[in-house]
């Protein structure tokens, strides 16, 4: 009679259930068959099975005749090393060699030809799925139980050697459950070098970013070299709020289906920090692939995507930037499927004035002609700019400043001030989905956004004057109610319009 051992596939960042079937014909010549939409890495487990089963000192696949395995939906194509370890303890029960209750129970791991079990991709989305499942039990590779360790509710068990798994289903030596972590004791703020007191000047940047970080705004510089730019958006990390355990998860899950999650840090804690050289493809910047994977902009959620030298990027690669900039998230189409992975990033760029760097430079003259600076800067099209809140000069440092001994305000202030503001936003957007202002809707702008005549009427006349669009219009709006968040105040007033409308002018 066949056995059934449930397992699970990844599907982005979702999980999805697989039924391991084995069959054991123990007559005729040997065969041992996998059905079911098997990759070349699920096809090839086969070879690994077998050897971890004799290598465990277990009655062997290639002496019981015909082996069937199927992997249950067989129109989800299954693309990982992860059914090992089903597969084997399938082999056994359908053989007898071992007996116990499989129901509510889940396998997942890849097994060494010596019958350890090493650690899998995505193990964190499978044990959420799990969990959502209603599953007793989880048993997945030791190395991955840090990953998994604040998944509550379920009996998570840890998988040396496909031995010693036997010996704990059959109540000889039995695996004790991972100790549960504490998420608030792992999700704090994690010290870093960078400080906005080592930034000298900078004070309307500064300004800027403090902004951006309680609002969740994007923002573009504009400089000459060796302004600072890249020295501020680097720093911009530094006053960036605490991830909180949802935020956690949800970036955790992305770098664990990419393989990016390292023996140092099992669960991402801090906000991710995602710089691209700008010679970088559509497909490493959206995410894609044969079987497709994250990108630099989802695996920058909650984070940050810094784009150094903006206008060096290829102009095709920064119009895909459209959709995750206004919707949160990336929707990647294969012939296969469709696929949609979170992109929730704040985007802070850095650009030149012009192709030698020196256009709005007072000390130093620049080189371009006019015909060069225009199209320099049409390098990056007009619905790119517009979903861009923030515009800031940032000019050079004179050398007094630079000499001076005197600190800035330090970042542990500003982030204060920062998390302050949040805290405002989600009790605002409690009974909404989104988290900062920089989410909100046209829809949701009308409701939480209002103005009073005098502010209309500014902010009126800033939008005939400057020609904004009516996206430019609302972007105005979001970045004053993150403003008077920073103030404190109920309402959003004139002089939060007017600061708002002075990052658009440039941009514009």
């Amino acid at each position: 009679m066949p056995s059934k051992i449930f397992s699970a596939a990844t599907i982005g960042l979702s999980g999805a259930l697989v039924e391991v079937e084995v069959d054991v014909l123990g007559k005729g010549l040997h065969t041992f068959t996998l059905v079911g939409l098997p990759d070349t890495s699920v096809k090839e487990s086969r070879d690994r099975v077998s050897s971890a089963i004799k290598n465990s000192r277990f009655k062997p696949p290639y002496q019981c005749g015909r082996i069937t395995v199927n992997l249950a939906p067989a129109n989800l194509p299954k693309a990982s090393p992860i059914y090992d370890l089903p597969i084997a303890i399938g082999f056994l029960v359908a053989t007898n060699q071992i007996e116990f209750k499989t129901k509510n129970k889940m396998f997942v791991g890849e097994l060494a030809l010596d019958g350890r079990v090493r650690p899998i991709r995505g193990a964190l989305p499978i044990a959420l799925f799990a969990k959502k499942l209603g599953m007793e039990e989880l048993y997945l590779p030791a190395e991955n139980i840090d990953e998994v360790s604040v998944v509550e509710n379920i009996k998570i068990i840890p998988v040396k050697t496909l031995e010693s798994l036997v010996k704990h289903l059959d109540n000889q030596e039995i695996i004790e459950p991972a100790p549960k972590i504490s998420a608030e004791k792992l999700c704090q703020y994690a010290k870093t070098e960078l400080d906005m007191k080592y930034v000298k000047g900078h004070e309307h940047a500064k300004r800027a970013l403090e902004i951006a970080a309680a609002g969740g705004h994007n923002v573009l510089f504009h400089g000459p070299p060796g302004s600072g730019k890249t020295l501020l958006a680097k720093t911009f990390i530094s006053i960036l709020p605490r991830l909180n355990l949802e935020e956690s998860l949800e970036v955790t899950k992305i770098y664990s289906v990419s393989g990016m999650l390292d023996d140092t840090q099992k669960l991402i804690t801090i906000r991710p920090f995602r710089s691209p050289h700008h010679s970088a493809s559509a497909v490493s910047l959206i995410g894609g692939g044969t079987n497709p994977s994250p990108g630099e902009i989802s695996l920058a959620h909650r984070g940050v995507l810094f784009l150094d030298e903006f206008a060096e990027f290829p102009r095709l690669v920064l119009e895909n930037l459209r959709q995750p900039l206004e919707d949160g998230l990336v929707t990647i189409a294969r012939a296969q499927g469709t696929l949609t992975f979170p992109a929730h990033f704040i985007m802070v760029a850095a650009m030149n004035p012009c192709p030698c760097g020196f256009a709005t430079d007072p000390d130093k003259e620049c080189t371009c002609s006019p015909v060069q600076r225009i199209r320099y800067t049409q390098k990056i099209s007009g619905p790119i700019l517009d979903r861009i809140d923030m515009h800031v000069e940032v000019s050079r440092i004179n050398i007094d400043k630079l000499e001076s001994n005197e600190l800035g305000e330090k970042s542990v202030d500003i982030r204060t001030r920062v998390e302050k503001a949040r805290d405002i936003q989600k009790d605002r957007l409690k009974d909404v989905s989104e988290i900062t202002n920089a989410e909100l809707s046209s829809k949701q702008v009308r409701e939480f956004c209002e103005l009073d005549d005098e502010s209309k009427g500014l902010l009126r006349s800033a939008t005939e004057r400057l020609n904004l669009s009516a996206r430019a219009y609302h972007r105005i709006i979001k970045l004053a109610r993150t403003i008077a968040d920073l103030d404190g105040s109920e309402k959003i007033l004139k002089n939060h319009i007017a600061e708002g409308i002075q990052y658009r002018a440039k941009g514009e």
